[in-house]
């Protein structure tokens, strides 16, 4: 009854391996990875949009402050051309026109400017959108391999649980299957082999009058690795001599 036990050992080690793979998937890590990293490039793309705004509120600024300026110094010279303007406010339009073409100059450069960094703020927007949907066909991908391997780890574990189930179907005592889930609470084992005097287990051998003990035991009774606490199942392959396995 006792051997059964190494079946049920193997199948939960099968299962706690599962879980502990399903917990580091190295397609979670990747999609993970590339999520993080198209975050941050639509983040940054965001930022750019932005400024893009921005950037179009100063140009749409400056344009204004350009057409003033030029329709201030075309009503100007239309009336210089017309004649007729006293001395002293000729003079003054004269200046005025000077002043006002120094400040369209300005406007202009900065106009420039404005519009030079617009239109790199626009390629690196659409660099940034490129490489958004590189990185959105990789995640698809990612997800795409992380899925397939989850199924694989579903109908493996499915699996291992169905024939768990098979064999506790066939009657284990109560009393050796609640040692055995205590233990293997405890320590992740909850059986091993006890093989040429080693606990399969934690992979200590037993100790001489320890191994006496344990071949004087009646082959029924439970006994368990003084070091890890786990059942051992006795055979004849743990060098006591005779099997003694129940």
């Amino acid at each position: 009854m006792q051997r059964r036990l190494l079946d049920l050992a193997e199948i939960d080690t099968g299962l706690a391996q599962a879980a502990h793979r399903r917990r580091n998937l190295p397609e979670a890590q990747e999609a993970l990875r590339i999520e993080t990293e198209r975050n941050a490039r639509k983040d940054a793309a965001v930022k750019v949009d932005m400024s893009l705004e921005d950037l179009d509120a100063d140009i749409r600024k400056l344009e204004g402050e350009v057409d003033a300026v030029r329709k201030r110094e075309q009503r100007n010279t239309e009336r210089l051309a017309a004649g007729g303007v006293p001395a002293k406010q000729l003079s003054e339009m004269e200046h005025e026109n000077t002043s006002l073409q120094r400040r369209r100059g300005v406007l202009e450069e900065d106009l420039l400017a404005v519009m030079e960094q617009r239109e790199a703020a626009g390629e690196d927007l659409d660099r940034s959108g490129a490489q958004v949907d590189v990185l959105d066909q990789e995640l698809a991908e990612a997800q795409r391999l992380l899925g397939e391997a989850e199924a694989d780890l579903d109908a493996s574990e499915g699996s291992a649980r169905a024939r768990r189930a098979e064999l506790l179907s066939g009657g284990l005592p109560e009393e050796l299957l609640a040692d055995y889930e205590r233990q293997r609470s405890n320590s992740g084992i909850g059986a091993a082999l006890l093989r040429a005097r080693r606990c399969g287990a934690c992979r200590m051998e037993i100790d001489r009058a320890e191994i006496e003990r344990i071949k004087s035991a009646d082959p029924a009774e439970v006994v368990h690795c003084e070091e890890c606490g786990a059942i051992l199942v006795r055979t004849a392959e743990s060098g006591l001599g005779a099997s003694t396995g129940a």
